[in-house]
């Protein structure tokens, strides 16, 4: 395995003090990835719900999975484990065309949806302040 080319230290190298944040680098941020698992194994997290979202908003699987890069397949397929997992019938699907057909969420998915969102924002405030707790405000 080829070694790193060794460089000299800089006074840029230097970790910045706290409360200032040396030049030309961003402060440090926390990035977390949360998921809710249902039977160890369908995971929901901001991206899916963001997906559900936008199955409701456009009333349309095809056209949510679309925008999000899936085939209309793959997201039927997840759609229909995450409703078998939850326990629940998150969308309500009428056929035909016209006024009232197309996909929205059920009020089962509504509440679903609802309860990841605020479980995520407390998640995001906890992180938020013990970052904050422990690498200062920066």
């Amino acid at each position: 395995m080829p070694s790193l080319p060794s460089r000299s230290p800089r006074r840029d190298d230097a970790p910045a003090s706290p409360g200032r944040r040396a030049r030309g680098r961003k402060a440090p941020e926390p990035k977390l990835r949360v998921w809710v698992l249902y039977n160890g194994r369908i995971k929901f997290g901001h991206g899916r719900a963001d997906f559900l979202q936008a199955v409701s908003e456009r009333g349309s699987i095809r056209g949510a999975a679309t925008e999000f890069g899936m085939s209309y397949r793959n997201a039927w397929g997840y759609l229909r484990e995450l409703e078998e997992a939850a326990g629940a019938r998150l969308l309500l699907r009428q056929r035909g065309r016209g006024a009232g057909a197309g996909t929205r969420l059920s009020p089962e998915g509504e509440a679903f949806l609802a309860r990841y969102r605020t479980f995520r924002a407390a998640v995001d405030r906890a992180v938020d302040r013990e970052f904050r707790r422990i690498y200062g405000s920066g």
